[in-house]
């Protein structure tokens, strides 16, 4: 265990490393009474340490994987990164930035909004072969649009064709429901888990509808200010 709070760059990147090999974490924050959000949000649960951590761990991936209401909730951007990390990353064999890839059975995604007029690297929108072909269209003029699934995204599909892109890394950012979806499928290797020493009441949980109990091994724990940074693999 080490504290956050004085950590350079490459402790920390020590510490996050990717192992060899197809993988892919899930970075969440959660309050003390179990809350993801506060007020439909999760930025009123973070802190400098977490965020300088959210920007490692998306340097570190090939793909973040985001659900469409997540992307909503937040207002998501590009992702944009510093030309150190872009360095950093081609030294690595990677694309200078991280890509996006954000599933969605709707399609209701807005293609005028800076996340996709404004990417240097085109997102990818990871939906199914019903959805609406309209909508289908039209994102597919500003992103490259995977099918997977038939009438709803098959998560293993949709993770398979990243790794079909060489996006092997993936740090998936949730939320709630997507996080579940894919521990029911048994994609998850690796859960990222803040605490925020905050009870904020009423709120959404960290996984939305799981069915499948899972049993994870923890690896390590971090401190920074009073919050903790607990690293769980599959057991």
């Amino acid at each position: 265990m080490f504290d956050l709070t004085p950590a350079t760059e490459t402790d920390l990147a020590t510490a996050y490393a990717h192992p060899q090999g197809p993988w892919l974490r899930a970075n969440m924050v959660i309050s003390l009474d179990g809350s993801a959000t506060v007020e439909g949000r999760v930025g009123g649960l973070t802190s400098p340490e977490d965020q300088v951590l959210l920007h490692l761990l998306r340097s570190l991936a090939d793909v973040t994987l985001v659900g469409a209401g997540t992307i909503r909730a937040e207002g998501y951007g590009p992702l944009g990164v510093s030309a150190e990390v872009a360095a950093a990353r081609a030294s690595r064999g990677q694309t200078p930035e991280p890509g996006l890839a954000i599933v969605t059975h709707s399609c209701d995604l807005d293609p005028t909004t800076s996340l996709f007029t404004e990417a240097t690297t085109r997102p990818i929108v990871i939906t199914h072969e019903g959805a609406d072909p309209g909508r289908r269209a039209a994102l597919a003029r500003v992103a490259d649009v995977v099918l997977a699934g038939e009438r709803r995204v098959d998560l293993a599909e949709a993770v398979r064709a990243l790794h079909a892109r060489g996006l092997t890394r993936v740090l998936t950012e949730g939320g709630p429901s997507l996080l579940a979806d894919l521990f029911d499928a048994d994609l998850v290797d690796e859960l990222l888990f803040v605490l925020s020493p905050q009870l904020v009441g009423a709120g959404v949980p960290l996984t939305t509808g799981a069915q499948t109990p899972r049993r994870l091994s923890l690896t390590a724990v971090h401190r920074g200010d009073d919050f903790l940074f607990l690293q769980y693999r599959r057991a």
